[in-house]
């Protein structure tokens, strides 16, 4: 039987939801204030249309897709999980970790559904890292480091890392599958008072394993690459380019008799089978339904507003 799904928030990214699930065939509502913009969308996409959250959960969809601001995360999250009601929240899940956490916890009351839109963890060459990290192609995980660089993208409400980060942070957490034990950070601030422009974090996890994550939003070329470091070989992604090609290095150092003994052959291709990940994210929403969603789970939302939290802790006391 076909999934009834609503968008709640009809701004850019809920227009991209809209539009995946048209194509789905799970398209059944759309809510969004503005009614120029409602009524474009009923018109195009030949759904239902709402000016109310309450019209919508009256109708009792199977899933509720929640692409309104951040602020606004918390209060209808609650909303609709208080009401048994599944719902995939975008991110950030919620601006602190006390209301993130209280979500988790109603979802878990309820028996509601909860899922996080973080996004890059359906993606397929995020998918092939993860394979290939968890078949021991790259052997013991030592470090890994996540770029998201761009020029322009300047928020006037958040910094940098609240804005680009949680992609990053989510990554890791899944690539590595353990949450951090310990976090530094740096940020400078250079266009608005109390905003930063450009952090670098430092994340411990367990085992050794350590990773950093660099942002910015004045940055003279767009990067998102990702590189993972292993005891038998390492992986870098870059999600910006035009060719979005994993390639393999087999490259690593064994100590013998106290002595660094160098392994590096050519650099090598993965395949990956290519696919939209905002089609993949929301087809394992509708098909887990009925079911558990483990990817980008609740907890997963969680632990990411709890880096976030976090590291905006230190970037504030580092001023006083």
């Amino acid at each position: 039987m076909r999934k009834r799904i609503c968008v709640i928030g009809g701004g850019r990214w809920g227009k991209n939801h809209i539009k995946t699930l048209h194509k789905l065939g799970n398209l059944c509502g759309v809510v969004e204030t503005d009614g120029k913009t409602l009524q474009d969308i009923v018109t195009q996409y030949h759904t239902e249309g709402f000016l109310n959250i309450e019209e919508a959960i009256d109708r009792q969809f199977d899933g509720y897709i929640l692409a309104t601001p951040a602020e606004t995360h918390y209060p209808i999250g609650k909303n609709l999980l208080e009401r048994g009601l599944n719902v995939l929240i975008e991110k950030p899940m919620a601006l602190s970790s006390l209301n993130s956490g209280e979500l988790m916890s109603i979802a878990e009351k309820t028996g509601a559904k909860l899922m996080t839109g973080h996004l890059l963890l359906f993606h397929p060459a995020i998918k092939k890292i993860k394979e290939m990290i968890e078949s021991g192609k790259l052997g013991r995980l030592h470090y890994i480091y996540s770029n998201r660089l761009n020029f322009g993208t300047v928020r006037t409400e958040e910094n940098v890392f609240w804005s680009f980060a949680p992609h990053d942070i989510s990554v890791l957490d899944y690539l590595i599958g353990k949450q951090a034990v310990s976090i530094e950070a740096v940020g400078s601030e250079f266009l608005q008072s109390g905003i930063c422009d450009f952090t670098m974090t430092h994340i411990t996890y367990p085992e050794n394993v350590h990773a950093h994550i660099f942002v910015s939003w004045i940055h003279p070329f767009k990067e998102q690459r990702l590189v993972v470091i292993g005891s038998r070989g390492m992986v870098s992604f870059d999600d910006s380019s035009e060719e979005k090609i994993i390639y393999f290095y087999d490259k690593h150092i064994d100590v013998v008799f106290n002595q660094p003994v160098i392994t590096e052959k050519p650099a090598e291709k993965i395949f990956y089978e290519k696919a939209m990940p905002l089609e993949e994210e929301l087809k394992y929403f509708i098909e887990n339904l009925n079911g558990k969603i483990e990817i980008s789970d609740g907890k997963s939302g969680h632990e990411v507003v709890k880096v976030l939290e976090r590291v905006q802790e230190i970037l504030m006391n580092k001023k006083v």
